[in-house]
């Protein structure tokens, strides 16, 4: 009989029938990373595990912590499957730190008492905030910027607080400023250094950072330090003294100014530690004791280095875990046939410290060799002061790329990083010189350029070699964990992956969706069948086009129609051929053969004669009523040849066509705001009419719903449209790219604390840069994530201006504005246009006989049993030709 095996070079802590425990003391992103590695080894299924966890949440994404401030949630920053920790039998004890561990006893205690015998122990413990000694530090509104419930205290005590101060002009304290702001407060940022991020970058780039953060609002003090905090009588901080004597008055302040090893439990139980903090580990993270590990920013690592970056730590939890299975391997081995022990494995012995953030909006990056410490090293330094944008490479005296420093614009570092060490396929300037400024046409290195075994993602050590083994992005996160991490690698990851060799709309035309309007506006063309001549396949020229393209081509001619000088009305001459059923009618099919009809109601706001008004055009034609959930009236059970008497009394009370049947502008929904709602801080009502009427008719590559919500209470559902609003007490926080349809998305911050002009101006943008770039039938929410960059990249072109197109931007949808015109009352007033509105075209005045209903809750409803039947009368029109 063999026994259960324990860890070698340890006495068992469990008794023989049992199997090894494993104790992990933290449960961050590192730790979360190493109960990941030991499942895929399939340790968890031959050890027991159990986790102490000083917070009350599970593992959460610590690198995006400031998204929070964006909208979202602790949920959507969790990195714990719920069902992995049942999945795999461990046992995580929330809000239960570790307080003792006994390497005698191997036993490590936790703050209730409870006890746990380990075979192995992990310590995951992270860092804390340093707090410099600095006089009244523990006053009423002192906060560190660590954890989420740091996040959640900040917030609250901003609500009270007008200005706010930054103690850290590093990576977090960049953060942390780019929150206060966020949340309203005039925010200052104090750091003794000479710069800011002096750690990652230069001297130029130190300039460069900080004038673009000085030109969005906030004040930087630099060379000096935190003096002292005054505080009133109550306790609470009124203001800041520095090192030069000056004075910032202030109601709030957030230390930021580093991080120090979390050691304690290592120094109390006699490991060693380092001169400056952190437990000495070997090369496969184990301490002192060969029991006991330790991964993550509390390690100090054989390079005599304390990583607070996650990619190290991320790399130390797969050395940590890859140890440990295969020294509990070996265990099983010597119990059935004693065995040699294995050599030394490879392990962590050092990392790659290089980085690329977006820092208030701001692209920085440094890699390798950034601040040029070889011998006889030289720069090439590329500076544009005016655009913020600040490159420098550093290339050995061999010509070898040794590092860099990016700011402004980072888009090179994915493709820069892993050539680090090698001699560059061009000559340095051109990598960091603008297209067009380089001599032949700029930089022209791409992922091509790249060795297989280059690292591609440095957060999962994964190469490119491994990435080009999948076929799509979600192949390559699955398999292969890169792009889940910081992010940065995403876009490289995109062009690493093939790519379909005919990306056109359809069999007719060779080209996408956004590169047919890009041609039709340059072009000014104005007509279906012109494009099709000019750009469509040479095998459908001449030809009728399809169900595919027709109603893309239509939308993209109805939007653009003011700026080429065509008639946008959609069925006007050859554009009618071009819609489908719903526009063919203005009007939405039902499944009974009748339609619906919406008028418009902006925002929500009706008068009680307009009310009269849809009751008794309700109730002559006998129509279904029902209030929607975008705050307007429906209308069903309307025939064909019924929609013009319908429309033409509603017309008549002033009432809009909804567009409740087009790829266009639904609704812009809203609360009552400040005008009638005690919390409302903003005139929602308003800001609502005043963009549905804007917007109303723009034609966009999929329909488009809005809202506007007077207060924080979100009483319209802002974050669940394609653009919504938000009232603050500093003006408006405009989301995007929410709804999703049937895959909900909650909608992203673009901007905040916007005036009424700033708020319409961003939104312009934003839908002309939506309905010029998205491919057919592609809503905002998937737009948003698939476009290269995401986000970021839709940020810097519509608020930042970084590709020069807000102007054409904003004229394309003045001449939107300035043009519109309503379709049914277009429709109304030309009696030939009326003609199309006929059930049978060989009958026009018959009814359709398949149209019936029956009653149902003092209304109708459509009588489902015909549809069950085996026929249905069939529609046919005219003109369906779009040729």
């Amino acid at each position: 009989m063999t026994s259960t095996p324990s860890l070698p070079d340890t006495a068992p802590a469990t008794s023989p029938d049992t199997a090894p425990t494993i104790a992990l003391v933290g449960h961050g992103m590192v730790g979360q990373r190493f109960l990941e590695e030991l499942a895929d080894r399939g340790v968890t299924a031959r050890a027991r595990v159990v986790v102490l966890c000083e917070e009350t949440r599970p593992a959460y994404d610590r690198v995006q912590l400031t998204s929070y401030f964006a909208g979202r949630s602790a949920d959507d920053l969790s990195l714990t499957d719920p069902d992995f920790l049942a999945r795999h039998g461990i046992e995580l004890l929330l809000g239960d730190p570790a307080t003792a561990v006994d390497r005698a006893a191997r036993t490590v205690t936790a703050r209730s008492g409870r006890t746990v015998r380990y075979d192995a122990l992990v310590l995951a413990t992270g860092s804390y905030p340093f707090v410099p000694p600095v006089p009244g530090k523990d006053s009423a509104g002192c906060f560190v910027y660590r954890t989420l419930d740091d996040l959640l205290a900040i917030e609250e005590y901003a609500k009270n607080a007008r200005t706010g101060v930054v103690v850290g002009g590093g990576l977090l304290g960049l953060e942390a400023a780019g929150a206060l702001k966020g949340l309203g407060l005039r925010t200052h940022i104090v750091e003794f250094a000479p710069r800011l991020m002096a750690l990652q970058v230069d001297e130029g780039g130190g300039r460069a950072l900080r004038r673009t953060v000085e030109e969005m609002g906030l004040t930087v003090h630099t060379g000096v330090g935190g003096k002292e905090i005054v505080a009133d009588g109550a306790g609470a901080v009124t203001a800041m003294g520095l090192s030069d004597d000056s004075r910032i008055d202030t109601d709030l302040v957030v230390f930021s100014a580093g991080v120090r090893p979390r050691d304690q439990l290592a120094r109390d139980c006699g490991l060693p530690v380092g001169e400056r903090g952190g437990i000495v580990i070997d090369a496969q993270c184990r301490t002192e004791d060969p029991a006991v590990y330790a991964i993550g920013e509390c390690a100090l690592a054989v390079d005599g280095r304390v990583y607070g970056l996650v990619a190290p730590g991320y790399d130390m939890a797969r050395v940590a875990a890859a140890d440990l299975a295969e020294r509990l391997a070996e265990a099983a081995a010597r119990a059935e046939e004693p065995a040699e022990p294995a050599g030394e494995r490879p392990g962590f012995t050092g990392a790659d410290l290089s980085t690329k953030l977006k820092l208030l909006g701001v692209d920085v990056a440094s890699f390798g060799d950034a601040h040029g410490a070889a011998d006889g090293c030289l720069d090439v330094v590329y500076s544009d002061a005016r655009s913020g944008v600040y490159k420098k490479l550093v290339i050995g005296a061999d010509g070898a790329l040794l590092g860099g420093v990016l700011v402004g614009d980072a888009d090179a570092y994915g493709t820069l990083r892993p050539l680090t060490g090698t001699v560059p396929p061009v000559a340095p300037e051109q990598l960091v010189l603008p297209a067009g400024l380089a001599e032949g046409g700029g930089a022209a290195l791409g992922p091509d350029a790249l060795p297989g075994d280059a690292v591609i993602c440095s957060c999962h050590n994964v190469t490119k070699d491994a990435i080009q083994a999948c076929a799509t992005l979600p192949e390559v996160k699955q398999c292969t964990k890169a792009g889940t991490g910081c992010g940065s690698c995403v876009k490289l990851i995109g062009q690493l992956l093939p790519q379909s060799e005919d990306q056109g709309l359809c069999g007719c035309f060779p080209h996408t969706r956004a590169e047919l309007y890009e041609i039709v506006r340059v072009r000014r063309i104005t007509s279906y069948g012109e494009l099709l001549d000019a750009y469509g396949r040479e095998e459908a020229r001449g030809g009728e086009g399809c169900e595919i393209c027709k109603p893309a081509v239509g939308s993209v001619l109805a939007s653009l129609a003011p700026a080429v000088g065509a008639d946008g009305y959609v069925l006007g001459g050859e554009q009618a051929a071009l819609q489908d059923t719903n526009d063919h009618f203005l009007a939405n099919l039902q499944r009974n053969g009748s339609y619906s009809i919406v008028p418009r109601i902006p925002g929500g706001e009706i008068t009680p004669e307009k009310l009269i008004v849809i009751g008794e055009v309700a109730r002559d034609f006998g129509l279904y009523t029902k209030i929607t959930g975008g705050q307007r009236i429906d209308l069903f059970g309307a025939r064909v040849d019924q929609l013009p008497a319908i429309w033409a009394r509603l017309v008549d009370a002033g009432f809009e066509s909804g567009h409740a049947y087009g790829k266009a502008l639904r609704t812009v929904k809203s609360c009552v705001g400040e005008t009638w709602c005690r919390y409302g801080v903003q005139d929602s009502v308003r800001m609502a009419i005043d963009l549905e009427l804007r917007y109303r008719g723009l034609r966009a590559p999929h329909k488009l719903k809005s809202a506007v919500s007077g207060c924080a209470r979100e009483c319209a559902e802002a974050r669940g449209k394609d653009f919504g609003v938000i009232a603050t007490a500093g003006g408006w926080n405009l989301y995007v790219g929410g709804n999703g349809g049937a895959t909900p998305r909650h909608a992203d911050l673009l901007a905040q604390d916007l005036s009424d002009a700033e708020l319409i101006r961003l939104i312009d943008r934003f839908l002309m840069f939506y309905i010029r770039t998205a491919d057919r039938l592609e809503r905002t929410s998937a737009w948003l994530e698939r476009i290269e960059g995401g986000l970021d990249h839709v940020r810097d072109v519509v608020v930042h201006d970084s590709l020069g197109l807000c102007d054409e931007l904003e004229a394309l949808m003045a001449a939107h504005v300035s043009h519109y015109r309503d379709e049914w009352a277009e429709t109304l007033a030309d009696p030939e246009r009326l003609g199309r509105f006929v059930s049978f075209v060989n009958a026009p005045g018959a009814p359709d006989p398949s149209v019936r209903f029956v009653p149902e809750r003092d209304q109708v409803k459509p009588d489902l049993t015909l549809l069950a039947g085996p026929t249905l009368p069939v529609r046919t029109l005219e003109g369906t030709s779009a040729r």
